[in-house]
């Protein structure tokens, strides 16, 4: 009987040291804890320290970018002013010539309008007539050459291609000379017109003639 009280006694023993031994690890991981929470936070603070470097680098950097455009839309100005004292007429009459003109070393730059139903050739009463209104553009010289053409208004032209200087009727033969300009009516050209160069349009509306 004795020797089962000394086993019974034992066992208990060993399950209070157990006990014992759990409450003691279990306060030392909340002893932990809090120091593994701060560890957290000063990670998160790292982390977050270089967005906000970033973003304060980025900062920084918005004002000088809208300084550039701020510059671009100055120099964009300056360039629209170049023309900004001539009719859109005049414009257009220029870009014409600067892009489909034979010479561009005139001393003078005539336009001319010419109404619908007016003969292609005036100095012929068989001479087919415009079909709308068109200007011509032409030097002070024969040798400059010129450009017919209707403006359709939406940035592209027809041209016609007509001669500066007709032969005289005498030296053509009856009925040629319809069929030749009503060839002009149905060959003309549809064109696209580039804005050119500011400079250049401006120096040939400076030596503009319009009659």
């Amino acid at each position: 009987m004795k020797k089962h009280r000394k086993i019974y006694f034992c066992i208990t023993a060993l399950l209070l040291m157990i006990l014992l031994a759990g409450c003691t690890g279990s306060k030392d991981e909340e002893a932990h804890q809090p120091s593994n929470q701060a560890s957290a936070v000063q990670s998160d603070e790292k982390h977050t320290e270089p967005e906000e470097s970033t973003k304060i680098r980025k900062d920084e950097a918005e004002p000088t970018k809208a300084a550039n455009n701020t510059s671009s839309a100055e120099e964009k100005s300056k360039e629209d002013n170049v023309l900004a004292a001539y009719s859109s007429e005049k414009i257009e009459y220029a870009r014409v010539w600067l892009q489909l003109g034979p010479n561009q070393e005139i001393d003078e730059l005539n336009v001319r309008h010419i109404a619908a139903g007016e003969p292609i050739n005036s100095n012929d009463d068989t001479s087919a007539s415009y079909p709308e209104n068109v200007t011509q553009l032409a030097g002070s010289r024969l040798v400059d050459g010129s450009v017919t053409y209707h403006g359709n208004g939406d940035g592209t032209i027809h041209v016609y291609n007509v001669p500066l200087r007709w032969d005289s009727a005498d030296d053509i033969e009856k009925g040629v000379m319809r069929e030749v300009t009503e060839s002009i009516i149905k060959n003309r050209k549809t064109v696209y017109v580039d804005t050119g160069d500011d400079e250049k349009i401006k120096r040939l509306i400076d030596i503009m003639m319009i009659h």
